[in-house]
């Protein structure tokens, strides 16, 4: 399996959150991949900057290394996003665009999400797991 952390779970590791962490080191052991995706680098990334949290900065980085990146790099993440907000919008439950190309690029990806925020739940096939519950 590959999981793919959102932001709120890269901010709670970040602030060292213990249940986090040992959980994403159980993933390791087990052999199982963790990635970054890119919205979410920018979403952290852009923040620190404007804090200028040079510490959190080194620390990002460092954790960026040690997981990698994953990248909206193929037309079949953009189809399925745009089909996923015709859905949502249609049910008049839309979400975030930022959450709708994370969406798409974990569910294109046969990845699990790694997640805290409940407004995954409304898009239907994606495989989610809270490491903070």
């Amino acid at each position: 399996m590959t999981y793919v952390l959102d932001t709120n779970i890269i901010t709670a590791i970040l602030k060292g959150n213990e249940k986090v962490k040992r959980r994403a080191q159980e993933v390791i052991v087990e052999g199982e991949d963790i990635f970054i995706n890119g919205i979410s680098y920018y979403e952290i990334k852009r923040g620190l900057l404007a804090k200028n949290a040079t510490a959190q900065l080194e620390k990002f980085d460092r954790l960026c290394e040690r997981f990698g990146l994953i990248l909206l790099g193929t037309q079949a993440i953009f189809d399925e996003a745009a089909q996923m907000y015709a859905v949502l919008q249609l049910r008049g439950e839309p979400i975030e665009d930022a959450d709708i190309l994370i969406a798409s690029l974990v569910k294109v990806g046969d990845f699990i999400l790694v997640s805290d925020d409940t407004d995954f739940h409304r898009i239907q096939g994606l495989w989610i797991e809270n490491w903070l519950t």
